[in-house]
């Protein structure tokens, strides 16, 4: 094996260069190390009876034990579910039910949380430390030889990307075959489009809980580079540490953009920003404006893609391409890009309609047939929902999003579950939720909702429906703002006429 590509690799050759930065701590770990831990979790997974296909699912605040963890499960040929810090016990439980999880293990903060979701599931759970009761990862491990295993084989993650219902859903790659060090297709688009290599030191800005940090710093680990980890993101400590630590590439969301453009210009001017040669861009649309003033500020080295969790395909464009074609997402660089009608006919140049792609890498949704069946064409063209046009030379423009999922700060929320948990409040007659648009997040949550009784509009009301949705969904979901009707308009039917409500607030904005 020629462990080029892979920390095992790298460990060997620089065993004492850093694989990661604590952004606040300034602590390192080292490729050595990294890779101890990592043999001896792989065989703790092992020792608690887990086999190639089973699924390890993690509940962690961004750190070290993430690396730790994600590098254990690639040696034993298993699936990493990584879930969000924020989800509440009852989304907690239903994925690592839905996943057919045999080990979770948690940030030791979030022991309790995890240790409730998982009391009535047949499932190992341990917290890094043996908090809440539950299991001490930390110990068992290290109890166990730290040397590679003579029989590792690769693993992938099966990330959870919520769906139309409002319950996630498992995207499910198919294993990899080969050997540990097979390049993957993020591995090519780093470094043949950012210029990624072993010198590159990359700053992970988002929770790596979330697909696109997770897959970017493993793949900055492949190529022997090293990862500065933000436990959260702050828009004057990320310039620093792109000065402190001399960052050459980063990935952001359009809202972390809005934020460091908001700044003030002399604060802004304070840090060196010149050792950055590529700062990659995706999540959410991002506004033009928006756009050409972090070009303006940090040169032509923005760049930008288009894809999901589900990474059926991708399209990327460079700061120059995004100049003469502002507001695209680029071309494709996997798969190839297809726009389809109601009825799957391929359309042509400048017609909009449903984006899909061919000839990318399969994917299914973990126990959803019928979302799987509903998210490819007849063809066996695959979609993300999205809406958008080609142009004459292949750029693709979203033009819309199907359905009315909901991006803020780059994060996807779908309003049914909140719809469905706020009507079951007393005081709520009707409810749709919608995404306003925000100048800092890309979109806010809005709940208008029509009262039981109007004389109940108000303060109070707003206020106890925010402490049901942050109690039971998490902040995430929560609404931002809460506004009252006295009705909401449905067809005969009884169909909510949701767009009607999100052109008001679309139309609102355009006017202010």
């Amino acid at each position: 094996m020629a462990e080029a590509t892979h920390p095992l690799g790298h460990a060997r050759r620089v065993p004492d260069k850093a694989a990661c930065i604590l952004a606040d701590t300034g602590d390192v770990m080292t490729y050595a190390a990294m890779e101890a831990s990592a043999n001896q979790g792989a065989r703790l997974m092992r020792e608690l009876g887990l086999k190639r296909g089973d699924v390890v699912a993690v509940v962690l605040d961004n750190g070290f034990e993430t690396f730790r963890i994600a590098w254990a499960a690639q040696r034993i040929g298993v699936f990493l579910t990584s879930l969000s810090t924020k989800s509440s016990v009852g989304d907690l439980a239903y994925i690592l039910h839905d996943a057919g999880a045999r080990l979770v293990i948690a940030s030791d903060r979030l022991a309790e949380c995890v240790s409730d979701a998982a009391a009535d599931l047949d499932i190992v759970a341990f917290s890094i430390t043996g908090q809440g009761g539950l299991r001490n990862w930390t110990q068992d491990r290290t109890a166990l030889p730290d040397y590679p295993l003579d029989d590792a084989v690769p693993g992938t993650d099966m990330l959870y990307s919520s769906g139309t219902t409002g319950r996630p859903k498992g995207v499910r790659p198919s294993l990899p075959e080969g050997p540990l060090d097979e390049p993957t297709a993020l591995l090519a688009m780093g470094r043949d489009l950012y210029g990624m290599n072993a010198d590159t030191v990359y700053l992970s800005t988002s929770p790596l809980y979330h697909a696109a940090p997770l897959r970017w710093a493993m793949t900055v680990h492949r190529l022997g580079g090293t990862v500065v980890i933000m436990s959260k993101f702050d828009a004057e400590q990320a310039l620093g540490l792109i000065e402190r630590f001399r960052v050459t590439a980063s990935t952001w969301v359009p809202t972390h953009f809005v934020r460091m453009l908001k700044l003030p210009a002399a604060l802004r001017a304070r840090y060196d920003m010149s050792s950055m040669t590529a700062a990659v861009h995706a999540a959410a649309p991002c506004p033009v404006p928006v756009k050409q003033a972090m070009i303006d500020w940090w040169g032509p080295i923005i760049h930008e893609y288009y894809s999901g969790t589900e990474t059926c395909g991708i399209t990327a464009l460079s700061a120059q391409e995004w100049l003469e074609k502002p507001g695209s997402v680029g071309r494709a660089v996997l798969g190839k890009v297809r726009i389809l009608d109601e009825q799957f006919r391929e359309q042509p140049v400048g017609t909009t309609g449903d984006v899909f792609f061919s000839d990318g890498p399969a994917f299914a949704y973990h126990n959803d047939p019928e979302k799987t069946a509903k998210a490819h064409s007849p063809q066996g063209w695959a979609t993300l929902g999205d809406i958008g046009r080609l142009d004459e030379d292949g750029y693709l423009f979203l033009t819309d999003r199907k359905g009315f999922m909901i991006i803020s700060g780059g994060v996807n929320i779908y309003p049914q579950e909140i719809e469905n948990l706020l009507i079951t409040h007393p005081g709520v007659a009707d409810v749709a939720v919608i995404g306003a648009p925000d100048e800092e997040m890309g979109e806010r949550v809005v709940a208008v909702v029509q009262p039981t009784e109007w004389s109940e509009a108000g303060p109070a009301l707003a206020d106890a429906l925010t402490r049901m949705a942050r109690d039971q969904l998490g902040g995430v979901k929560t609404p931002r703002q809460i506004d009252f009707r006295p009705t909401l308009p449905r067809e005969p039917t009884g169909k909510l006429l949701k767009r009607l409500i999100r052109d008001d607030y679309h139309a609102k904005d355009a006017v202010s």
